[in-house]
């Protein structure tokens, strides 16, 4: 299975969306150089305030690109980074992967994925609406999470729009990504 990467992005201070860069650099075992949220322990800022000592599963957020299209269809105006995301794909159902797979992405950066992201209400900001267009039901009642997938880097690279993206599943039993 492969994919390519959109886009690329990139944001030094906590804001909700990233500016489009020609290239990131991500850092093993730390996320993408110049981002606020890189580093060994959690940054996100909510989940500083109840246990900054966690490990940070949230280094990398990637959001695939058939997502925008699907909010542009619903009367959306998104783009890539807009979302907080700094890696958009495509070609890859990243909301279909399991916990544990690893994307190689470009020549040598590569991934790991821990889990979905889980939406906040800072997309309202963005577009009123937008929160509810990143959750669904399935046939269960079960809450769906469109808003992405979260990872950690295990291997350092630069990263640029068009690159190839490989992906390599975990040996079975497949385990189903949870919101981290």
């Amino acid at each position: 299975m492969t994919g390519r990467v959109v886009a690329v992005s990139r944001s030094a201070t906590h804001t909700m969306s990233k500016p489009n860069q020609p290239v990131i650099t991500l850092l093993a075992g730390l996320g993408v150089a110049g981002d606020a949220h890189a580093g060994i322990t959690v940054r996100h800022r909510s989940r500083v305030a109840r246990n900054p000592n966690q490990p940070n599963l949230r280094q990398v957020h990637l959001i695939h690109a058939e997502l925008h299209e699907e909010l542009r269809r619903s009367g959306f105006n998104v783009a890539p980074g807009q979302m907080g995301e700094n890696i958009t794909t495509e070609g890859i159902d990243l909301l279909g992967l399991p916990t544990g797979t690893r994307l190689r992405l470009g020549a040598e950066a590569v991934v790991e994925i821990t889990g979905l992201r889980n939406p906040c209400k800072q997309l309202e900001g963005i577009q009123r609406g937008l929160m509810k267009a990143v959750l669904d039901r399935d046939e269960h009642g079960n809450l769906i999470r469109k808003a992405g997938v979260m990872g950690i880097v295990i291997a350092g690279g630069d990263v640029r729009p068009g690159d190839l993206i490989t992906v390599e599943l975990p040996p079975p039993p497949h385990r189903p990504l949870e919101p981290v």
